[in-house]
């Protein structure tokens, strides 16, 4: 059920016919409250598409009603007459649910540069509120798909209150704060603050740790809304490890569905002096194509791993390091260790460990390796 899992909660999943293809293409989910708290982040891009600069706005309060998401148009560099789409796309939903369009978030997904038909979108969400549901999370998350190959959902249960939601993502996967589109809810009853500490914790942990491609779009937003519908009060500390559970799912079931990826990657690095250190070596890794080739080519090739970390900022020796891959030892004080043929690179799960011998910090930062498929999916994608 998803986003619906928690009390308080309705969604809807439709063809609203943005897309050519007649596939799903717009969802709405909307909290019934009794509370409508909630709290988001986004993009760190400076170029920010419409429903972004939309949503930073009406998320300002702390109060949202219902998020609207479409496929098929990211109504990004789409000037003043997008931003007027994005306005009515708001009212549409506000008007139909007798709320504030101040209290409506808009998300949209696709390709930049393209007008999204402003009369479609409206008659689509209100063909999607008529059909709200609190069964309506599956159409949802299907709807707000665009090159991914399934629906990413996640339910996390608590102590008489629960987390549920819905991801998007299979490219682009290189946020600042937020990646690709999530709605997370709650029947939590929690204020507004401390739905954005948790969300925030959470986020820094998971979502950005997920570094698939290095490319950061354009579109990036996490809401989570609070209905307090269970009327239980759970401890920070609690709430915040059960939404940095549902956050760490829903990134990890982003990187398995990267596009056309042959190998998930997990690159942890330890003794780091501090955890920024460790994850900028961590993301250099990550976003090294030659690593990355390599590992699609099930070559286990480490040099390339010091190669990258020897570029950071990041206080280590570099003839100290040891790398370990797959559990085999390759590396050890920045010279060759165990033979590279030990290493078995043929399942998909791979995890690389950096030992930096520098501090007491660590990280770990998903990726996923460089492959045909992927360039062929990018050089032929549209929506």
């Amino acid at each position: 059920m998803t986003v619906t899992a928690p009390a308080g909660f309705e969604a809807a999943g439709i063809a609203a016919g943005i897309k050519r293809s007649g596939a799903l293409d717009l969802a709405v989910v909307v909290n019934r409250g009794p509370s409508q708290a909630a709290a988001a982040v986004f993009t760190s891009n400076r170029a920010k598409a419409n429903p972004i600069l939309w949503s930073q706005q009406a998320i300002a309060d702390g109060v949202v009603a219902a998020v609207v998401l479409n496929s098929g148009g990211a109504n990004c560099f789409t000037g003043t007459q997008g931003f007027q789409v994005t306005h009515g796309t708001a009212e549409a939903a506000a008007s139909a649910l007798g709320a504030s369009a101040g209290d409506v978030l808009v998300c949209s997904t696709g390709l930049i540069g393209e007008q999204l038909d402003g009369e479609i979108l409206e008659e689509g969400v209100l063909s999607a509120v008529n059909r709200l549901s609190a069964d309506g999370g599956a159409d949802a998350a299907r709807a707000i798909m665009t090159t991914d190959t399934k629906p990413k959902t996640v339910v996390v249960a608590g102590d008489g209150w629960s987390v549920g939601g819905m991801a998007k993502g299979a490219g682009m996967l290189a946020p600042g704060l937020a990646t690709m589109l999530v709605v997370l809810t709650t029947d939590a009853d929690l204020p507004a603050d401390a739905l954005d500490r948790a969300l925030r914790a959470a986020t820094r942990v998971t979502f950005d740790r997920l570094d698939s491609d290095g490319c950061m779009s354009t579109n990036d937003q996490v809401t989570l809304l609070a209905s307090g519908a269970s009327g239980v009060a759970p401890d920070e500390a609690a709430f915040t490890e059960a939404v940095t559970a549902a956050c760490r799912d829903l990134a990890l079931q982003l990187q398995g569905d990267a596009e056309g990826a042959s190998h998930d990657i997990a690159i942890e690095v330890l003794g780091a002096v501090t955890e920024d250190d460790a994850v900028e070596v961590g993301r250099s890794v990550a976003r090294n194509n030659l690593f990355k080739a390599a590992i699609f080519g099930n070559d286990p090739n480490w040099g390339r791993v010091l190669a990258a970390i020897g570029t950071t900022s990041a206080p280590f020796d570099p003839y100290l390091v040891d790398v370990t891959m797959n559990g085999v030892r390759v590396c050890h004080a920045g010279g060759p260790d165990r033979p590279r043929d030990e290493v078995d690179l043929a399942p998909r799960a791979t995890h690389v460990r950096i030992e930096l011998h520098a501090g007491e910090a660590s990280a770990t930062i998903w990726t996923n390796d460089l492959t045909h498929d992927y360039v062929h999916e990018n050089s032929a994608y549209a929506s």
